[in-house]
C-alpha cells in the first residue's frame, strides 16, 4: 500500500498532537537547522512504519519538528517520501516535565499556557516515562468555571481539573471565577449568619454562622444561600428569611463564552444554555465529563 507522496498539509493545524505519541520519534540531530538541510537529510532515511513525525533535537535543545510521509504502510521501515517542516527552533521549545502525560492534550496545552507561548508556537515536551510528544500551535478551548469557595479548591473546579488528567479531549484550559462566600456575607449586617453546611474559611465573619443541614433553632439571621437552600428553610421553619443569592447560575447570568457551573436545582441530568453547561451541585466525574464533551462540542460546530 502506497503514501501519497504529496506531503500533508499539518503546518497550519492548531492543536496538532499526534496521538498516539509513538507516531512521534525523536531523535538527536547535528546539522543545520533548516528547512532545505533538514528535508534533505530525511529524504535519504527510512522510517518505521508507526511514525509519522519526527522531533530533531540538536544543540542547546534547538529544536525542529516535521511530519513525514513513506513509500509503503506495511513493512517494517519504509523510505520517507516527502517531509513537511511545522517548526523551526525560532517557534520551537523543548521543555523537559516528568510529570507531563505526553498523551494529555490539555496537559500539554497546559506547559504552552505556563510557558507564556500562544498559537504560533510548538512546543515538544519530554514527560512521563521519559516519551516525547508535542503540540504544534496550542489554541485549547477557554472554559469559564464559576464555583463557590470554600471548599479549596472549589469542587467543581477541582472534578473539571481531575477530568482533564484523564479524559479524551480536545485540548482544553480552565479558568476559575470564584465566588467567595465569605465576600457574600459580607455584603450585609445580620444578626447572625445561616449559610447551606459547614465549610472552612466564615470563622472571621462579624456575627455567629449556622448551618442550615445541622437545623439549628431558628434565629435572626441572614441566608447566604440558593432557592433549594430557601426550601429548606420553608421546610424547617414554615418562613422565609433575608436571603443573599449565592447560586452560581444566577450569579453568572448570561455568558457569551464557554463556561461551566452548577446549579443544586438539577439533580439528576445536566442542561445547556448555549455556552453555558449546568450540572447538578453534587455531580460525579462522569457528568462533568459529559459537560466538557459537549461545551466542546458546542464550540467545534458553532
Amino acid at each position: 500500500m502506497s503514501h501519497n507522496s504529496t506531503p500533508q498539509i499539518w503546518r497550519s493545524q492548531r492543536n496538532l498532537t499526534p496521538l498516539p505519541y509513538r507516531r512521534v520519534s525523536a531523535q538527536p540531530y547535528h546539522g543545520p537547522m533548516t528547512a532545505e538541510a533538514i528535508e534533505s537529510l530525511l529524504l535519504e532515511r527510512e522510517a518505521y512504519r508507526r511514525t509519522d513525525f519526527v522531533v530533531l533535537k540538536g544543540k542547546d535543545k534547538e529544536t525542529a519538528v516535521v511530519a513525514i510521509t513513506r513509500a509503503e504502510a506495511e513493512p517494517l521501515f519504509s523510505c520517507i517520501t516527502s517531509v513537511e517542516v511545522l517548526a523551526l527552533p525560532d517557534t520551537c521549545v523543548y521543555v523537559e516535565r516528568p510529570t507531563v502525560d505526553p498523551a494529555n492534550r490539555s496537559a500539554l496545552a497546559g506547559v504552552a499556557h505556563e510557558l507564556g507561548l500562544g498559537p504560533e508556537s510548538t512546543v515538544v515536551v519530554e514527560g512521563m516515562y521519559d516519551h516525547v510528544n508535542f503540540i504544534h500551535h496550542p489554541d485549547p478551548l477557554v472554559i469559564r468555571v464559576v464555583e463557590v469557595a470554600p471548599p479549596e479548591p472549589p469542587k467543581l473546579y477541582g472534578l473539571a481539573q481531575h477530568v482533564l488528567s484523564y479524559a479524551d479531549l480536545p485540548p482544553i484550559r480552565l479558568e476559575l471565577e470564584r465566588i467567595e462566600v465569605a465576600d457574600l456575607a459580607r455584603q450585609v449586617q445580620p444578626a447572625a449568619y445561616l449559610v447551606p453546611c459547614r465549610s472552612g474559611g466564615l470563622d472571621d465573619l462579624p456575627a455567629p454562622v449556622s448551618f442550615l443541614d445541622e437545623r439549628p433553632a431558628r434565629q435572626n439571621w441572614t441566608l447566604i444561600g440558593c432557592e433549594r437552600s430557601l426550601q429548606f428553610h420553608r421546610h424547617y421553619y414554615g418562613d422565609e428569611p433575608p436571603r443573599v443569592e449565592m447560586c452560581p447560575r444566577k450569579i453568572a447570568g448570561p455568558r457569551t463564552e464557554p463556561t461551566l457551573l452548577k446549579c443544586c436545582l438539577l439533580e439528576f441530568h445536566m442542561e445547556q444554555d448555549g455556552p453555558i453547561a449546568v450540572v447538578p451541585w453534587g455531580s460525579d466525574l462522569a457528568m462533568v465529563e459529559s459537560a466538557l464533551r459537549q461545551l466542546a462540542a458546542e464550540v467545534a460546530y458553532a
